[in-house]
């Protein structure tokens, strides 16, 4: 027999794994999301990725403030549930509300459990340089991402990859990996493994800072960082007194070229050259405050930059 299922979640990422599940005729009972909330200079409200896909679809939405509201948990009673499963829904959810559905809750959680528990499982799987990475669905306890590994799967993270893009891909594995999981549910035959406490470890919500760029890093380091930080809070430094933002960099040997760290060594349509504490960069999308985002080769143009200067 088919589980009956909540789901919960709120940004793309959710609407992903919803694409997967509803292609493969696995469309919810319901949806959970968090409700809308100001956006924009004009700060209207503007509602989650997750509402507009439950209004497309035409599905029962629920938008608790709180997920422990006496008014939601009696509507989720009457849904009467099998299962719930949440994809970045990014509210707490307390102990009762995990106990109404029969089976309870699994989460999709976009690493390789119990390495990077928490709020930033990708941006740190790039920041630290793993070149392997994957998807965990795991039984939904009161303590955070702690829950027994129903199932996992890797994929190997690209060398330019960011984490926007990561995560998108991560999404699509953890739709079809919601499903296999949901089938061996059915069938029975899924065997949760308890994680290995010592191997745990976390990944910190990120900061505006961790986007700050130290040119006296390693090349490979630096390049790792533009890439976690896609698309907040972005790596930044200064050109000129004004701040500059990275896009995209590529590492590279700086052969037997010599500089301080931020110099810029050399300036061509295929990326500009800084030097690093450890070897260079290319430099391949660039923004200038105020500016849009722009190649190397557009960057250049009508811009006084010659080797020698510095960034910040």
């Amino acid at each position: 027999m088919s589980l009956g299922y909540v789901f919960f979640g709120t940004p793309e990422f959710a609407v992903s794994v919803l694409d997967v599940l509803a292609a493969a005729g696995r469309a919810p009972l319901a949806l959970v999301c968090q409700p809308d909330r100001p956006r924009g200079r004009g700060l209207s409200l503007e509602p989650p990725p997750v509402k507009i896909w439950a209004e497309a679809h035409r599905l029962p939405l629920l938008q608790p403030e709180r997920a422990g509201d006496e008014s939601f948990l009696r509507a989720m009673e009457e849904l009467q549930a099998d299962l719930a499963l949440v994809a970045a829904y990014g509210l707490l959810l307390p102990p009762r509300l995990l106990g109404i559905p029969r089976l309870g809750f699994i989460n999709v959680h976009p690493s390789l459990l119990p390495r990077y528990r928490g709020a930033a499982p990708v941006q740190w799987t790039l920041l630290n340089g793993d070149t392997v990475t994957g998807v965990t669905i795991l039984k939904v306890t009161p303590r955070l991402d702690d829950g027994d590994i129903l199932l996992q799967r890797e994929t190997p993270v690209g060398p330019e990859e960011n984490a926007a893009e990561l995560l998108s891909r991560l999404a699509l594995l953890g739709g079809e990996l919601s499903r296999e999981a949901m089938e061996q549910m059915e069938r029975g035959s899924i065997q949760p493994v308890p994680q290995d406490e010592s191997r745990v470890v976390w990944a910190r919500a990120l900061e505006k800072d961790d986007g700050r760029i130290d040119w006296t890093r390693p090349a490979e380091a630096i390049h790792n960082q533009v890439r976690a930080v896609q698309p907040w809070p972005g790596a930044f430094c200064q050109l000129n007194g004004r701040r500059l933002k990275i896009h995209r960099t590529r590492p590279e040997d700086a052969g037997e070229r010599r500089g301080a760290p931020g110099e810029i060594l050399e300036l061509d349509p295929a990326g500009i050259r800084i030097m690093t504490g450890g070897g260079c960069l290319r430099l391949l999308e660039l923004q200038l405050e105020g500016k849009k985002r722009l190649s190397a080769r557009e960057f250049i143009l009508g811009r006084n930059l010659t080797a020698g200067d510095r960034l910040e």
